[in-house]
């Protein structure tokens, strides 16, 4: 499990505090307070609704103004670590696009720092600060507890739900064993994190034992933001898709399905994207999750004849078309709407995250363009 580099960590890592979970917590699944009717809801659970529901994953970010304000003046960690800044940058696109949820401002690498392995961002992107190299460095991961190794994520979910007072739901998230063992073993951003594909092949043990470790961290983590008041739960496996089929199925679809079957009865729609998971999909949609989100290698009408009734879809917009024209656009999204006229389990989405860059004009001329369909 060598080979993998290690990365200083910076100052501003070093000196990041954490916030205390607050004593005055409410109760989150109180049904007063339920999200029962707004769209994004509705439509996770194929119920009838007016309107395309409309979010974007990663809508909070670099491409927005009030985003690149407050990272001038802290770091990205200590940024997912303040709640009242994370909270303000989390509604920022509810303020600016009028969406249909709010996701919080997070990072997917957060439960694998509460489990022992510090996380430094630098201009590659997130790396650890001491990778994986083995199965004694997996046997001392520490099995993380929510409140006390990640109760800021919890009180950003708290700030968000206060301030979004009940306007729209408010999504929680976390990233899937597979995806987090990549970053583990690989230690930086990769595009083909060979360290984790090596591993699975050579030594699928102490792989399954990672990944056991993780998803039943992950899983607690999840349950704790649904306490806290998330409305809906995404789980991300940006790199799943990386496997082989067999492989897939020996160590993507089982943690996924064992975290999202965790949260039955939690009273809230679990959402399932893992990128380049498109040959899957009929698997993906027996995991255990209300809405599959898919990606834009998919084609959609191939996506609705397979999962058919079993799970909401959301998607699937190459993030690239927001850089093209205005009327090229809102062409593609009309497209896209017409796949899934007249269903109701439908979220209008991405296909993957929002780029950086990504002309803030052309955001606002898709959500319109969402909002002038008519999908009766």
């Amino acid at each position: 499990m060598g080979g993998t580099k290690r990365v200083t960590k910076s100052r501003s890592a070093e000196n990041m505090g954490r916030t205390k979970v607050g004593a005055n917590r409410e109760d989150a699944r109180d049904p007063s307070r339920g999200a029962a009717g707004h769209k994004l809801v509705e439509a996770l659970y194929r119920r009838p609704h007016d309107g395309v529901p409309v979010w974007f994953m990663r809508q909070a970010g670099r491409y927005l103004p009030g985003y690149r304000r407050v990272r001038s003046q802290v770091d990205f960690l200590t940024l997912c670590k303040t709640p009242e800044l994370a909270a303000e940058v989390s509604l920022e696109p509810l303020a600016t696009f009028g969406v249909d949820a709010v996701i919080i401002f997070s990072d997917i690498l957060i439960p694998l720092e509460a489990m022992g392995m510090p996380v430094v961002f630098t201009e590659r992107g997130p790396c650890m600060e001491r990778p994986l190299e083995s199965r004694a460095d997996i046997e001392r991961l520490r099995d993380a507890d929510p409140e006390r190794d990640t109760g800021f994520v919890l009180e950003v979910i708290r700030e968000v739900r206060r301030r979004a007072a009940g306007r729209v739901p408010v999504i929680g998230f976390a990233g899937a064993p597979f995806t987090l063992a990549c970053y583990a073993l690989e230690g930086s951003p990769s595009r083909t994190f060979a360290a984790a594909l090596a591993l699975a092949y050579r030594a699928p043990a102490e792989m399954h034992l990672l990944l056991e470790r993780i998803a039943a961290v992950v899983a607690r983590y999840l349950k704790a933001q649904v306490a806290a008041g998330a409305d809906v739960i995404q789980l991300f496996d940006s790199w799943g898709g990386l496997l082989a089929h067999d492989a897939f199925r020996e160590f993507v679809l089982p943690y996924c399905s064992r975290i999202l079957r965790e949260l039955d009865g939690s009273g809230v729609p679990r959402i399932l994207f893992i990128k380049g998971g498109g040959l899957h999909l009929d698997e993906i949609a027996g995991c255990g999750a209300e809405g599959i989100g898919i990606d834009y290698t998919i084609d959609p009408s191939r996506a609705r004849e397979t999962v058919a009734a079993r799970a909401a879809l959301q998607g699937n917009l190459a993030p690239e078309a927001l850089f093209g024209a205005e009327a090229d656009l809102r062409a593609r999204a009309r497209a896209l709407l017409e796949v899934f006229r007249g269903d109701p389990g439908y979220v209008f989405n991405l296909g993957h995250g929002i780029l950086p860059g990504t002309p803030v004009e052309r955001e606002h001329a898709l959500v319109d363009e969402v909002r002038r369909f008519a999908p009766a």
